[in-house]
């Protein structure tokens, strides 16, 4: 019986012994489709999956699919219109599931603008959104592999409400500006509904505390409209393409 060669080989893919080559392959794999995209600039949009365009109840959690659909919108159509200009423009990137996330690539691909979707196998079921270009849906396995690929050629983070897993990618990606493992430490990081986010995190306690310094708050701002959103980003997101070589926007140690 002929042998099969080491990389067709399925069982050793999945093999322990094999997790180093399935590490890298969600590095070079995903590297190869950007490329071959030219994505080289994303904003990119967290919050949760579990907030719908008709959420009218109490709270009006429907507010935030409908803001974070309007301003990916109109990111889009900038990008489109820098794409036009300079040959390369802005794409939005999400998680790739339902709530916050649709709605962002939902935005993008109502203005004729590609997307992307950076999707995770979950032991529940969490799906690819219907708006995300098909060529730029991705699956991963690894969260640290996705969340690199969420900051790589990110020039601007947009953090909705959401639970555990939004406040794990904003306090993530706070670690990597505070620290200055992320090139980009003047990267716009926009906060929508300040209320929610005063009302959830205290962030002065932490300062009172002396477990941050005061200056950490200027790491992000808040911001309440979709218009709003758009005028704090614009000349923002401009001025990062202009400084940031995208090829180095991480530092890793050694």
């Amino acid at each position: 019986m002929k042998q099969k060669k080491a990389y067709d080989n399925t069982d050793f893919m999945h093999s322990r012994e094999a997790r180093t080559l399935r590490i890298l392959s969600e590095y070079m794999e995903p590297e190869k489709r950007f490329a071959e995209h030219r994505i080289q600039h994303t904003i990119v949009f967290f919050g949760s999956a579990r907030i719908q365009a008709g959420d009218r109840g109490r709270l009006d959690l429907g507010r935030y699919y409908r803001t974070a659909e309007e301003l990916a919108y109109n990111l889009a159509l900038l990008g489109r219109e820098m794409e036009s200009q300079r040959g390369s423009g802005l794409h939005i990137c999400t998680g790739g599931g339902g709530g916050i996330m649709e709605a962002a690539n939902r935005g993008a691909s109502r203005a004729g603008a590609e997307t992307i979707g950076l999707n995770i196998s979950l032991p529940f079921e969490q799906t690819a959104n219907k708006y995300i270009t098909p060529q730029l849906s991705f699956e991963f396995h690894y969260f640290f592999m996705r969340k690199l690929w969420f900051l790589y050629h990110a020039k601007a983070i947009i953090i909705f409400p959401g639970g555990f897993g939004t406040m794990d990618e904003l306090f993530e990606t706070l670690t990597l500006m505070q620290t200055r493992k992320l090139d980009k430490i003047r990267m716009p990081l926009l906060l929508h509904d300040r209320a929610f986010w005063e009302d959830t995190i205290n962030f002065e306690k932490l300062i009172d505390y002396g477990l941050i310094s005061p200056e950490d708050l200027h790491l992000f701002q808040y911001f309440e409209t979709a218009e709003e959103g758009m005028s704090l980003l614009k000349q923002q997101v401009h001025d990062m393409i202009r400084s940031v070589d995208h090829y180095l926007d991480l530092k890793y140690p050694g």
